[in-house]
């Protein structure tokens, strides 16, 4: 991230979430306790700011002045929850499409997937606070500027958000390997809510239990593994295909 885009001290940070500034992460130096970071953390309640405990050392290399043991990135967008995205959408009379993005913690491969899915017209993307991608200039510059009109949710439980989603009438699809439906045989023309997974370890079993269909791409190569950005084209392409 650019030096612009970073906030030291824990009284700036405090200032920062009160004034309302979306904050991407907080970096907290381990250890730290004092009335200040008490402070910081009352403010932090009921946000869904990630926060990391790191050495002093990395700090240091991030900044060299007087930090208080308290580094912040603000956000390059502006973030949402689904309970007011999802009524939006209903109220313009459309179909939702979403997509959820589990463990999926690369910057190109998470702006490729929102340049994907604009051109697909999601209506939103949903991402966990925790273990998600950090979207910075690198991710905005994959995207080719999608992620400044795509609207993403940054959810604090993810557990919780699917059963909101089906409580309101959507079917969640999880795409993976571990199952012999193909992708042709989900009903995409209903609102959807798509699961994808990273390369590494997929789709997190507790999401996957809690999805209506599980479907996967299918594959004749000796690979049998897609990039997890071409994988998520392809999957939201079959949906528009059904839908037109």
């Amino acid at each position: 991230m650019q030096e612009d885009n970073l906030i030291f001290g824990t009284r700036a940070i405090i200032e920062a979430l009160n004034a309302g500034k979306d904050i991407e992460k907080i970096l907290l130096q381990k250890g730290l306790s004092n009335e200040l970071y008490n402070q910081l953390r009352q403010a932090l309640r009921g946000q869904t700011v990630p926060l990391q405990f790191v050495p002093p050392e990395k700090l240091k290399r991030i900044t060299d002045k007087n930090h208080q043991g308290v580094v912040a990135y603000l956000t390059e967008i502006t973030y949402y929850t689904a309970e007011e995205l999802l009524s939006s959408v209903f109220e313009n009379g459309k179909t939702p499409l979403l997509l959820i993005l589990d463990r999926i913690t690369d910057v190109r491969n998470f702006g490729a997937i929102a340049r994907s899915a604009e051109c697909a017209g999601v209506d939103f993307i949903i991402i966990p606070s925790r273990g998600a991608a950090q979207i910075n200039g690198d991710a905005i510059k994959t995207s080719a500027g999608a992620l400044h009109r795509l609207k993403v949710c940054r959810e604090d439980n993810l557990k919780h958000t699917l059963e909101f989603l089906k409580e309101s009438g959507l079917q969640i699809v999880a795409c993976h390997e571990k199952t012999d439906n193909l992708i042709y045989a989900a009903d995409f023309k209903q609102p959807t809510a798509i699961i994808m997974g990273s390369e590494e370890n997929g789709i997190s079993n507790e999401y996957v239990k809690r999805s209506d269909v599980q479907v996967k791409i299918p594959m004749s190569g000796g690979i049998a593994s897609l990039n997890v950005s071409v994988a998520t084209g392809i999957v939201l392409f079959e949906a528009i295909r059904q839908r037109i």
